[in-house]
């Protein structure tokens, strides 16, 4: 009688799947997100956080044209939206800036933990943080009637009170970080291969700059008022912008550029 062969009953050696290494960056080279943890940007706590950085620009726009709109006695001609904070109603526009300030702050919380190591990804985070602060601060203390603003209020000679010269001083540190956070991120978008938005970042900084020169020297006339609003407004817009786009999951076109370039190491 024949033997059975032992070896060729024996079942076949069990193959252990294949595992990639995780991805790595050379030395001085930023690390490139995955397509998988780059698309989870949106989702989450960090997707919360930048959601809140988008939303804090139509807040705070709508909110103020809706006072502007039915305040009696403002002229946006004349006045600018932080006197809105004056009044019987002036606890909307304080609110307004306390709420709006809080979300730019987790806004920027939420790029801190999106941007990847390189240019921006510590600065841009932190002055945006500044510029959120200053913006709560600008509601706790706020600015002092003028301009025949609140009705009852005289046009010239109303002084400086301590909490108005408290609300420029924090307003002033938070248009300054506002500025340097447009061109330190200008310089991260260039170094990820994104011209638009470097020069988009960089208008912004340059226009909400003049804006704030033109209201601080203008003696609240017509033209410097409405420059000042108007930057205030394309500031806005870029924010949210912005934080929508750190927000969105990245494409492959979109990543191409960013692994291609070799940004430095300055933060």
């Amino acid at each position: 009688m024949s033997q059975s062969n032992p070896t060729a009953a024996a079942d076949p050696p069990v193959r252990e799947p294949a595992t990639t290494p995780p991805a790595t960056a050379s030395p001085g080279e930023p690390a490139t997100a995955s397509p998988g943890g780059a698309a989870a940007a949106g989702r989450g706590p960090t997707g919360t956080l930048l959601a809140a950085g988008v939303a804090a620009g139509p807040v705070y726009v709508l909110v103020s044209v809706a006072q502007m709109l039915t305040r009696d006695g403002f002229d946006p001609t004349r006045h600018a939206w932080s006197l809105l904070a004056n009044g019987g109603a002036g606890w909307i526009q304080a609110t307004n800036l306390i709420v709006t300030g809080l979300l730019v702050v987790a806004g920027a919380v939420g790029l801190r933990r999106t941007l990847d190591p390189g240019r921006a990804s510590t600065w841009a985070p932190r002055l945006l943080g500044v510029y959120g602060l200053g913006l709560v601060g600008g509601g706790i203390f706020r600015a002092d009637p003028a301009q025949g603003f609140p009705p009852g209020t005289p046009e010239q000679g109303t002084g400086t009170s301590w909490h108005g010269l408290l609300h420029f001083g924090l307003g002033g540190v938070g248009f300054v970080a506002l500025v340097a956070a447009c061109l330190v991120l200008a310089r991260r978008f260039a170094a990820d291969g994104r011209p638009g938005w470097a020069i988009f970042s960089r208008l912004t900084g340059a226009v909400f700059l003049a804006g704030f020169v033109a209201v601080a020297t203008g003696a609240g006339s017509a033209w410097a008022t409405l420059s000042f609003t108007a930057s205030i407004v394309l500031a806005w817009a870029w924010l949210s912008l912005m934080s929508a786009y750190h927000r969105a999951p990245v494409s492959a076109s979109r990543q191409a550029p960013m692994a291609a370039s070799r940004p430095g190491s300055s933060r």
